[in-house]
């Protein structure tokens, strides 16, 4: 969260001169909605804009075709033990 509030800042507040709060509530929702999420690439989802990564997903899920998956791998201490205080 911290990371997209940082790129509304760099990408669109410190670029425009809002002279009026109305100003404000035009231009934010704007720029989230046709810049962030149509056209920024995001590399969380693969390097693609949150509304076509949403669409792909969409349309996996109506082809039964198998979703994209996280690999994860447990981490296994290799002889050693943990020491017991008695």
């Amino acid at each position: 969260m911290e990371s997209f509030f940082k790129t509304l800042k760099y990408e669109e507040v410190y670029l425009c001169e809002y002279e009026t709060f109305e100003n404000v509530m035009a231009g934010l929702p704007y720029s989230i909605k046709k810049v962030y999420n149509k056209k920024r690439l995001h590399s969380t989802v693969g390097y693609l804009a949150p509304n076509a990564f949403a669409e792909s997903l969409i349309i996996q899920q109506n082809n039964g075709a198998p979703r994209q998956t996280i690999l994860t791998l447990s981490v296994q201490s290799q002889g050693c033990t943990p020491k017991v205080n008695c």
